[in-house]
């Protein structure tokens, strides 16, 4: 198999960029993005250490982030599972990527930046939810936002294809088989409903 090997033979492959992709990028929020992120319910949020890479699905009843000014979004630390790994890799390095959808839009909002973590309280406050907080905040430090292309979205089908999802395997089905049948999946996923309804915040 041949693999790439250079930038040189990249660029050879796939030529210039065309005017509508380096004309988008913006350094902070112009009232179009801020418009758009501020509808987006939904992200990934994606972060690189030394124990690698890590990509982190987020995810709220509002707004997914919060304006803090125009160079910063603040992303509240929802209840997890503890692994801490997107944490843990910003502590250790701090670039940073979210990457922003709206459920029926073909777009994709892109945010490259920097981020930290504060338990701050007044930040924390900020998402109270029923009194609840988040055990921290991420701040992230836009370095570029700017939209992607629609086609990736346009051939999954993502919005106009309906429920996908049938005939998949359930996360207790997972756990088992990574176990070779130790973990009790058919109990995992019989209480999960009621267990995430009383642990979202």
């Amino acid at each position: 198999m041949k693999y790439i090997e250079n930038i040189k033979e990249l660029t050879d492959l796939y030529g210039e960029p065309g005017q509508a992709s380096l004309v988008k990028v913006a350094r902070k929020l112009t009232p179009s993005y801020r418009k758009w992120i501020m509808q987006s319910r939904f992200c990934v949020l994606s972060t690189v250490g030394p124990e690698g890479t890590d990509g982190s699905p987020r995810g709220d009843t509002g707004p997914v982030v919060v304006e803090l000014d125009e160079h910063t979004l603040l992303l509240p630390d929802w209840k997890g599972n503890n692994r801490i790994d997107t944490l843990r890799n910003i502590v250790n390095d701090p670039r940073i990527s979210l990457m922003f959808l709206v459920a029926g839009s073909t777009t994709v909002l892109r945010v490259n930046g920097e981020a930290r973590i504060t338990v701050d309280t007044q930040m924390r406050h900020r998402f109270e939810h029923k009194g609840k907080h988040p055990r921290s905040v991420i701040v992230v430090k836009i370095g570029e936002v700017y939209p992607q292309c629609a086609r990736a979205v346009m051939r999954a089908g993502l919005w106009v294809d309906g429920d996908q999802s049938a005939g998949l395997p359930t996360i207790g089905e997972m756990l088992k088989e990574m176990t070779s049948g130790e973990f009790d999946g058919e109990t995992y996923d019989r209480e999960w409903p009621d267990r995430a309804k009383a642990s979202l915040w």
